[in-house]
């Protein structure tokens, strides 16, 4: 593909978009402050300089994402929204209305895979430099920040022994059936029968017959297998594609709840991991840790997300943090002063310990850093708006590389929103400023 380059032209035959909507809207204010230049040279250094069909300008990717996020929409949404929304298409750098949209809904699929975490990142960076420029945030914001880590659940169904078997089974007989391979039995319409009685028997606490319909799945599932195995023996085209779900299969077979060590917990997310957080709702959590950088202070325009980071491997919280500081006074260009963590973080791996404070410290404490202790639960609300309005607290994406994405685009649609909201108030505030002024009545 060849470098994305945007000549889009105004069509004579319809109106200017600038002609019909109102400039004064929020989302319009916000475009004309976010610096499409650095974004255009962020994600068009993705692709090469050479013959080929150039990709899809920049500003209309980065502005897809910031509005799919901001709005908590899904790609189809989005799509079909984009049509209809003239302040969407202003957005993105349109100049005239688009009766049908220059993108297709996998196209923002493909931007994602060739983009990455590292250049997602410049939308993290792009919404802390217009909160910088309207005054929304100072520099000051920047030095004393709060870090905490939550988990981002993949859109996995609750995972049961029975349930994984039985899927297993099911896929190996259809990728069988596909490729041509006759078995011996499927044995699919008991695997599911045997399903569906170890689920009856475990919520009625009859334990044992529930093993028994366990050990009659992984029986039947073993059996799969070997057929599988005698069948393709020799022939190392059809081998390389069993491989993938075969192994899977194997140590859905072999494994036990009981079990310690990684687990497969989906058939199609196998890098999913189990994390407990201690909640009361819920014990245990299926998908990636998340680590999220807040402000101590008060910003005037809200709490924003100055960092965020998906974490594989369910590390230890105080593992993580020296690298995760790292990373945001590389992406701010300022350093921390003072880092306020929760109690998950003792034995941090930070070179510098005194610049760390941990909840119910004693020690060393001032009367300026026990109110800014005081200030450390404001992130909680902040990582519940990213889950719950920003698309992290069901990720669609797949794989690792999909976790790392979503992360970062929801904690940059979650800053997006509160320079919106800003933006909104700033123009209240010039209005009021404006009437009071001149003296007019106000409106009632």
């Amino acid at each position: 593909m060849a470098r994305p380059r945007d000549n889009r032209q105004a069509d004579l035959l319809r109106p200017r978009l600038d002609q019909i909507i109102n400039l004064k809207h929020p989302l319009v204010l916000l475009a004309e402050k976010i610096d499409w230049q650095f974004l255009d040279g962020r994600f068009a250094s993705v692709c090469a300089v050479g013959p080929g069909h150039p990709g899809l300008p920049t500003r209309l990717v980065a502005g897809l994402f910031i509005l799919k996020h901001m709005e908590n929409l899904s790609d189809e949404v989005l799509h079909e929204r984009w049509v209809e929304n003239p302040y969407y298409q202003y957005f993105c750098g349109e100049l005239s209305f688009c009766h049908q949209a220059p993108f297709d809904r996998s196209s923002m699929t493909r931007w994602r895979q060739r983009l990455g975490e590292d250049q997602l990142t410049a939308l993290i960076q792009e919404s802390l430099s217009v909160a910088h420029k309207t005054g929304a945030m100072d520099s000051k914001d920047l030095e004393r920040v709060v870090v905490d880590t939550t988990v981002q659940p993949k859109a996995v169904a609750h995972p049961t022994d029975a349930r994984l078997m039985h899927r297993a089974l099911a896929k190996l007989v259809a990728f069988a059936k596909r490729e041509g391979i006759a078995l011996r039995q499927s044995y699919v319409r008991v695997a599911k029968r045997a399903a569906i009685m170890a689920g009856r028997y475990s919520h009625a606490h009859q334990f044992k017959r529930a093993r028994r319909q366990l050990k009659f799945l992984r029986t039947r599932l073993g059996r799969i297998i070997r057929d599988i195995n005698r069948k393709i023996s020799g022939n190392p085209e059809l081998e390389a594609r069993f491989a993938p779900l075969r192994d899977l299969a194997i140590r859905i077979r072999h494994q036990d709840h009981r079990q310690r060590g990684p687990k497969v917990y989906s058939l199609h997310a196998p890098e999913v991991e189990c994390i407990g957080k201690g909640k009361a709702g819920k014990p245990y959590e299926f998908g990636c840790k998340v680590s999220i950088v807040t402000p101590v202070t008060s910003p005037k325009g809200g709490q924003f997300v100055l960092h965020a980071k998906a974490l594989h491997g369910n590390p230890f919280d105080g593992h993580t943090l020296g690298p995760i500081v790292a990373d945001l006074e590389r992406l701010t260009g300022v350093v921390t002063r003072r880092i306020h963590v929760d109690k998950g973080y003792r034995g941090n791996n930070h070179p510098d310990k005194f610049r760390v404070w941990i909840s119910g410290q004693i020690h060393g404490v001032t009367a300026a850093i026990r109110r800014d202790m005081k200030r450390r639960a404001a992130i909680e609300p902040v990582i519940g708006h990213v889950k719950i309005d920003h698309r992290m607290d069901r990720n669609y994406l797949k794989g690792r590389e999909g976790d790392r994405a979503n992360a970062i685009l929801a904690a940059a649609g979650y800053n997006f929103r509160l320079l919106r909201r800003w933006l909104a108030e700033l123009l209240c505030a010039f209005f009021r400023l404006l009437i009071f002024s001149l003296n007019l009545p106000r409106p009632a």
